[in-house]
């Protein structure tokens, strides 16, 4: 058994989740996860809600909440909607806690006592007409590089280039319109330039990176420039230092503090399992591989950034340093990035109304619907595009005709045939069925390796050609016209349940709400593919402070069945089945587009409006 990390990015708590963060972020990790444990590796996998910051400020302000507030309401609407997507956290958290706060001061301290952060100062910009600082991505102007416009002041999308909102040509801040001032104050830095080169050595070292990522990735250190990781704000982690821990308007920037919650999570975990030091086991072991998932706007963060961070805490940037008492913390195996997926040709955004929340979508539709579209057309490598049209037809086609359909037949066929699954003569197989059990079997490696790989859409394809051939075999012996032969009809169906369990376990990792249907549709009893739940707790550091958790119990051989063919049990009873996908009718197309103008329409009027009135103030 080996120890397997699976971090992944962590949603920022100023709004619900829509289906383009999951797509990068939510269903590729989970099914890594889920496939890993099947492989009977221990996997603990972590995340929770990122809550600093000024965005948050500013949409606390909005709607008339405390930053506090807002974060809590939004972590509960993001946690709950990770859990039923069947997201299997061992602990997803959140960066408010005291147990965050104080490993993220640890490493600040660690790194500043081996030389790598630094005090300076910097030009910062502020809002005139509320003298706060405002967000670097809430500042848009032209690119100072590619003349691109709409650039923002942390990024340009369009040539991946970092940036200040200083850099910017014609800098307006996207709250309200205003030409935003710049004022020169005192922060602390991350001496990025002194950890380049062990960085970018560390990164030439990766192997079976996605291509666009470490290309991406090794571009970054084209030119390194020191980065503030402080800001001018009153909502955030205390900087520990003298003078500084008290003061109300200096903290560290969310972008600094929130890579550590991995860290500081599986700390959390460790100590809520009552094994204080247990986390050690995949961050201090060289030997534990690290897989971090995320949408490809996060690879800076992951790739340069927190990587940076780690070594100068290990201290093993230019300047040397003693590791810290937490250390020596394991460096990333892998990034990885997907692609942006766009809903309907068009840019998701939050803010302009292109959005489909998960919450509505999992309303109206069955989750394993939309695991299954995330995974066959989500953002893999190249960006995509979430059309109703597609869902509606992978749904219908595949989902429902191919994979339920043959589920529903083979289960139906015993029930009525025998009501438990027949026994088998293996003397009277023919090479048909030889041939299609062996190809079976043989698929655990080669989706596997695929899984491994992190090419998720050719494991799926590769799964569902088995369905594909399941069906060939079904509609080649024809087992409703076995009239007189029970020995041959229970040696087909015994195949053909043999296969769709083969099937099922392939499939499990991507649709673990209707492989337990599957199971249980051939007489399988307990859990199949175990889910997680929320638990209500309270803050292990701040007493009175509680908030909601995703956790659950995934253990080989207890809840989480095994990554190969599992001989079926004879005998076992076979219920007449219920439909395990239905179609989904093809009016919701254009229902669904109807929705989503009318909700477009609503959210644009309204938008105009604040803006409006945002710069009658100003006038």
């Amino acid at each position: 058994m080996s120890h397997i990390l699976v971090n992944v990015a962590w949603p920022y708590a100023n709004g619900p989740r829509h289906i383009g963060h999951v797509a990068g972020f939510g269903v590729p990790s989970d099914v890594y996860a889920r496939y890993e444990r099947m492989k009977g590796n221990d996997v603990l996998m972590v995340s929770g809600t990122d809550e600093h910051g000024t965005p948050i400020l500013v949409e606390a302000e909005k709607e008339g909440l405390t930053a506090q507030e807002l974060a809590n309401r939004y972590n509960r609407v993001i946690a709950k909607d990770l859990c039923d997507l069947g997201l299997s956290y061992d602990l997803f958290t959140r960066t408010t806690t005291g147990n965050h706060e104080h490993v993220v001061q640890e490493l600040f301290k660690q790194c500043l006592k081996n030389g790598y952060i630094y005090k300076g100062t910097q030009q910062v910009a502020i809002s005139p007409s509320t003298g706060r600082t405002l967000p670097d991505r809430y500042i848009e102007g032209e690119c100072p590089i590619c003349h691109t416009d709409g650039a923002r002041g942390d990024q340009c999308d369009a040539c991946g280039n970092e940036l200040d909102p200083i850099d910017l040509i014609n800098p307006v801040s996207k709250i309200n319109g205003e030409t935003p001032r710049f004022e020169e104050t005192e922060h602390y830095f991350l001496d990025l330039p002194a950890l380049a080169e062990a960085n970018l050595a560390w990164l030439k070292t990766r192997e079976g990176w996605r291509t666009n990522v470490i290309n991406f990735s090794i571009g970054l250190f084209k030119e390194v420039k020191p980065r503030a990781i402080t800001r001018d704000i009153d909502w955030g982690i205390p900087v520990p230092v003298d003078g500084w821990i008290d003061n109300p308007n200096k903290k560290l920037y969310v972008w600094f503090d929130a890579v550590i919650g991995y860290l500081s999570a599986s700390i959390e975990w460790a100590r809520r399992k009552g094994d204080p030091e247990a986390w050690r086991a995949w961050w201090n072991d060289p030997s534990t591989p690290a897989y971090y998932f995320m949408g490809k706007d996060n690879i800076t963060f992951h790739s340069q950034i927190w990587p940076s961070e780690m070594l100068a805490y290990n201290g093993q940037g230019s300047k040397g340093g003693e590791t810290g008492e937490l250390g020596p913390l394991n460096m990333p195996e892998q990034v990885v990035a997907s692609e942006f997926m766009t809903m309907e040709g068009k840019k998701f955004s939050s803010s302009r109304g292109i959005v489909i929340y998960v919450k509505d979508i999992l309303a109206r539709y069955p989750v394993d619907a939309v695991r299954y579209y995330i995974s066959v057309a989500g953002p893999e490598s190249s960006d995509s595009d979430f059309t109703w049209a597609e869902f509606v037809r992978h749904n219908n086609e595949e989902l429902a005709a191919a994979w339920g359909n043959l589920v529903n037949r083979v289960a139906n066929l015993i029930a009525k045939n025998f009501g438990s699954i027949p026994a088998i003569d293996e003397s009277a197989m023919t090479d048909q069925e030889r041939a299609l059990l062996e190809q079976t079997n043989a698929a655990f490696d080669t989706v596997g390796n695929f899984l491994e790989k992190h090419h998720q859409k050719a494991a799926l394809a590769e799964a569902m050609r088995i369905v594909g051939e399941i069906n060939k075999y079904i509609s080649a012996v024809e087992p409703w016209k076995i009239k007189d032969d029970e020995a041959r009809l229970g040696t087909v169906l015994h195949v053909a349940a043999q296969a769709v369990s083969d099937a099922n376990h392939l499939l499990a990792p991507f649709l673990p709400h209707s492989a337990q249907k599957v199971w249980e549709a051939l007489g399988g009893t307990g859990v199949f593919s175990p889910l997680p739940h929320i638990e209500e707790v309270e803050d292990l550091d701040k007493p009175g402070f509680s908030y909601p958790i995703i956790t659950g119990d995934y253990k080989l051989g207890v809840n989480v069945h095994p990554w190969k063919s599992e001989p079926i049990e004879v005998g076992a009873s076979v219920p007449k089945p219920k439909p395990i996908f239905a179609k989904i009718p093809k009016e919701a197309v254009a229902e669904e587009l109807e929705r989503f103008q009318a909700e477009l329409d609503a959210r644009r009027a309204k938008e105009a409006e604040r803006f409006a009135a945002e710069k009658a103030k100003l006038a």
